[in-house]
């Protein structure tokens, strides 16, 4: 299937640090993604994020190498399996209920420009 996404993007250090953090609620077709300078081993944790997440952790050419669901709160770490360069995150069960999973390949023209 085709999904839209509306993420918002974090790609300064200062937004990713902040991302989703004291938000309540975010619409179920909206998101944010995290922009890194390189591809890396990324690790999340939910401190001061009120809401459940679910983190796809993405490769430069848009294929989710694993997901990862994240409780509110929590300090535990989430992290990529492989580096990464690309994490979007979505309300928790996001994915599982459209059938998408580390494999499936995300389209965006973040993924086709390589800094």
């Amino acid at each position: 299937g085709m999904y839209r996404i509306d993420a918002q993007i974090a790609d300064t250090p200062e937004q990713r640090q902040t991302g989703l953090m004291l938000r309540k609620e975010m619409p179920q077709h909206e998101g944010m993604i995290f922009v890194f300078d390189q591809p890396a081993k990324q690790c999340f944790w939910m401190k001061n994020t009120l809401i459940p997440l679910s983190a796809a952790f993405v490769s430069d050419d848009g294929v989710i190498v694993n997901i990862e669901e994240m409780k509110p709160l929590a300090l535990d770490a989430h992290c990529s399996a492989l580096p990464v360069r690309y994490v979007l995150e979505m309300n928790k069960g996001w994915f599982a209920k459209k059938g998408i999973k580390a494999g499936s390949k995300l389209q965006s023209a973040l993924f086709q420009v390589q800094k």
